[in-house]
């Protein structure tokens, strides 16, 4: 159901699934997206028909992927998706949101100012430009690359253990065959795909988890 603007309203019970202020804050995230997103560039004029089914909803499903007080960093973490989305549903995490572009970084800043967000740290780079010494304990990712691509970005990113979960799409067993070669290099242990369902929407969504070796 769309409203009179075009945009895609939040769904009923939010509160009693995510907690009343968390969802509060991801409501005042679609309305800064509603408000801003097109005009900064962010999101083209059609995504906002789709804004919560196909953006914030579909953030979300990394969350049960997340063990409690990890330290995540999202590469390439755009408007938002899914870092800034999992930083506020989930305020255990420590997030970093990755982006190299500053008029993203300006809007990330803004938003985790806006919505008085204290885990959230905006780190303005390219993720292989990071510090040798820079490690976290899960690294996602949406709409960044193809894995053969992703996997030499990210899994340096993760401690020896840790993981790398990130929303794909329908290619998602066709990307782990085609990144054998850097998954071998990257000393992953294993690489699986999980069909989710995405609470208050009916389409589901795909996460391919890499796990580095210890």
């Amino acid at each position: 159901m769309m409203r009179n603007n075009g945009v895609e309203p939040a769904p009923e019970g939010g509160a009693d699934h995510f907690g009343g202020v968390e969802w509060g804050r991801l409501v005042r995230f679609g309305e800064l997206l509603e408000e801003q997103g097109e005009l900064r560039g962010l999101i083209g004029p059609r995504e906002l028909e789709r804004l919560w089914s196909r953006h914030l909803l579909n953030s979300t499903a990394v969350a049960e992927f997340l063990s409690k007080g990890i330290h995540l960093a999202d590469v390439g973490a755009g408007a938002g998706f899914p870092g800034m989305v999992l930083a506020i549903i989930r305020p255990d995490l420590k997030v970093d949101l990755i982006e190299p572009m500053e008029r993203r970084t300006d809007w990330l800043r803004f938003v985790a100012d806006e919505l008085n967000l204290s885990n959230v740290e905006v780190i303005r780079a390219r993720a292989e430009d990071l510090p040798r010494g820079y490690a976290v304990d899960v690294v996602t990712a949406r709409a960044v690359a193809a894995l053969k691509k992703l996997i030499p970005w990210t899994l340096p990113l993760v401690r020896p253990g840790g993981r790398l979960v990130a929303l794909k799409g329908a290619r998602a067993e066709t990307e782990i065959y085609e990144a054998e070669k850097q998954l071998l290099k990257y000393r992953a242990q294993s690489a699986r795909t999980y069909d989710v369902e995405v609470w208050g929407t009916d389409e589901g969504t795909r996460v391919v988890e890499v796990v580095k070796m210890k």
